[in-house]
């Protein structure tokens, strides 16, 4: 089952990138106490991805922290590495780049999309969501091959 605005964030390991190397992060604890805006990508270095959907997150940051949003993040099924060296080559040093490797917190979410046909195996749907205190409070699915809702201008604008 999709997960719905009022359902609370499951409780998966994620990676992200630290000095030190990728670092385990609970995806609950990284929700816990803090306003969220989460978007998912089908994969890092992808076209749509990389010329639209990360660059609009960046240009609009400011904006999402200025609204009270205390985080931002970019989730793909991608290992830490490479979700690093994105958001590096991107200029993403205000959006914290989450791994979901194995797929396990978009599968928990139910909203893996199987990208076996194209060699990219299991991956995330595009979607993005507002999350407070652990619970989402909004959720905006694309369909497949499209890019509308789960822009920063549509999330920023519903928030």
């Amino acid at each position: 089952m999709t997960i719905q605005a009022g359902d609370t964030i499951p409780s998966v390991d994620l990676r992200i990138m630290c000095s030190k190397g990728p670092e385990l992060i609970n995806s609950r604890d990284y929700f816990d106490g803090c306003r969220v805006v989460m978007f998912a990508v089908p994969g890092a270095f992808t076209p749509t991805c990389s010329a639209r959907h990360l660059p609009g997150y960046i240009d609009l940051a400011g904006d999402f922290f200025a609204s009270d949003v205390d985080k931002l993040a970019c989730l793909s099924v991608n290992d830490a590495f490479v979700m690093d060296a994105w958001g590096k080559s991107a200029g993403a040093d205000r959006i914290d780049m989450l791994a979901d490797g194995n797929a396990d917190f978009v599968k928990a979410l139910g909203l893996e999309s199987d990208s076996s046909e194209w060699g990219m195996g299991i991956r995330s749907r595009r979607f993005a969501m507002i999350a407070d205190e652990g619970e989402v409070t909004s959720i905006f699915v694309e369909q497949a091959g499209e890019f509308r809702v789960s822009s920063a201008e549509h999330v920023l604008a519903n928030l």
